[in-house]
């Protein structure tokens, strides 16, 4: 395939780059212009999946179901009634929102994890037929295609996990061959199992789903469309004079999306970086700002590059004398946590005791917390605090341990806040710790205006 076309571009645009008839001609436009997209992959309009899952999870009240139904066939109707010839797809829309009905009944007696992504799917499916019928309006030849044809996963509902040898081999056979003529548009999030039951990649799937496909292509490029232009030094709505980052490293990059910076997934690199695939991230509504280029080598790393916040953290401190220059305990308390299938983030250690953090892996937010049966099993071994309402602040930037006084400039900065749990060293572009949740906003402020203005 990249023999025919030595520059493939993949391009992703997101739920709000796809929400009306307008943002989906600005999107369309995007695609226009670059006759080396030949591969285009869009999230369900704004706001729909949410109102799939409030189906999925079962309304039992009809009245209810019917009005929310109502509510998803507008949002699509109100794009159809703005296309010239609304004909040649309104009959494959109607389809989908029957069976959307059709779906929310029956989840309404027995939801389950399966009906659930097969009722979710239905916002990336009906998205796909409208864009592509504005991309043939605009005279470009665009052909929609059903990604579950090659984005094959496990069984597990929800947050599957992709198969990429599978992607590759189905899309060399299924999806290269139409890439040499016509664009294809077709759905991120989405794939399907073994038995072609319907699976969804869970949070932040869209962008993965599309790294995934540029690997599986053997892309030149990938870009992300998103509402904002690019990745900032901060979050521009916690400090004013955020400033824009024009180009960033893998390593970089990966530590900010890890870090809760919330325009990337951190599985979403993984494919990119397995073959070095240039990744582009930019706003749909004002491409002309440019935007972010993330690359393997990049020009300029400075020591600091930015500040990135995830909130909803819950520590977890286990004390035990037993501990006390002891052999096991570690690997115990590890064995326990794997054994009840809990993911930890960070870690750091003193003589008598062990603080972790832990990951946020699911779809239903809130802070993550321990299960009473993993409580239960630690307790035996030492005593168990778990504190939440913490904010974890990372710095981010290169070569940061190995240079000198970098850690002081951090420290001194913060010496008005109690700072918690403090990893450093481990990583030459992180330096991270916890604060409170009501001073964390003023540390990233505070800090951004001493490294970055």
């Amino acid at each position: 395939m990249s023999a025919s076309n030595p520059n493939l571009v993949v391009a992703k645009f997101g739920g709000t780059s796809v929400a009306d008839h307008q943002a989906m001609r600005r999107s369309a436009a995007i695609v226009a212009n670059n006759p080396n997209t030949k591969l285009v992959l869009i999230s369900a309009c704004s706001g729909v999946t949410n109102q799939l899952v409030e189906l999925a999870k079962g309304i039992n009240d009809p009245a209810l179901r019917l009005q929310r139904i109502q509510t998803l066939t507008q949002t699509h109707q109100a794009i159809l009634d703005q296309l010239n010839e609304p004909d040649v797809i309104s009959q494959a829309v109607y389809q989908l929102l029957d069976h959307i009905a059709t779906l929310a009944e029956q989840s309404a007696i027995a939801p389950s994890a399966a009906l659930t992504d097969e009722l979710v799917a239905n916002g990336e499916l009906l998205s796909t037929h409208l864009f592509s019928q504005i991309l043939r309006e605009q005279g470009i030849d665009a052909v929609r295609f059903d990604i579950r044809q090659v984005m094959r996963t496990d069984s597990r509902y929800g947050k599957a996990v992709p198969n990429p040898t599978a992607i590759r081999q189905l899309s060399q056979q299924h999806l290269a061959p139409l890439l040499t003529n016509q664009v294809v548009i077709s759905q991120g999030f989405i794939g399907s199992d073994e038995d072609n039951h319907t699976t969804t990649l869970g949070r932040g799937g869209s962008d993965y789903s599309a790294a995934l496909m540029a690997e599986a292509i053997n892309a030149t490029t990938l870009e992300i469309w998103t509402d904002v232009p690019g990745m900032y030094t901060t979050d521009p709505r916690i400090a004013a004079n955020a400033q824009p980052i024009k180009e960033i490293s893998f390593s970089e990059a990966s530590e900010m999306a890890n870090f809760g910076a919330k325009i990337l997934h951190p599985s979403t690199l993984v494919p990119a970086i397995r073959q070095q695939i240039p990744v582009f991230v930019g706003s749909s509504k004002a491409p002309e700002l440019g935007g972010t280029w993330i690359r393997q080598h990049v020009q300029d790393a400075p020591l600091f590059r930015a500040v990135a916040l995830r909130c909803n953290q819950t520590m977890v401190t286990l004390t035990s004398l037993n501990m006390f220059h002891a052999y096991g305990f570690l690997a115990e308390v590890f064995r326990i946590l794997a054994e009840h299938k809990i993911s930890i983030d960070l870690i750091t250690t003193s003589e008598v005791s062990v603080s972790l953090t832990l990951d946020q892996t699911d779809t239903a937010g809130g802070a993550p917390t321990l299960p009473p049966s993993a409580i239960e099993a630690l307790s035996e071994l030492c005593r168990v605090e778990i504190e939440q309402e913490l904010c974890l602040v990372a710095l981010i930037g290169n070569q940061m341990s190995q240079t000198q006084g970098s850690v002081s400039q951090v420290f001194n900065t913060l010496e008005q806040h109690p700072l918690r749990m403090v990893c450093y060293g481990a990583s030459p572009h992180n330096l991270c710790f916890l604060v409170d949740q009501s001073r964390a906003k003023n540390v990233v402020k505070q800090l951004h205006q001493q490294l970055f203005e």
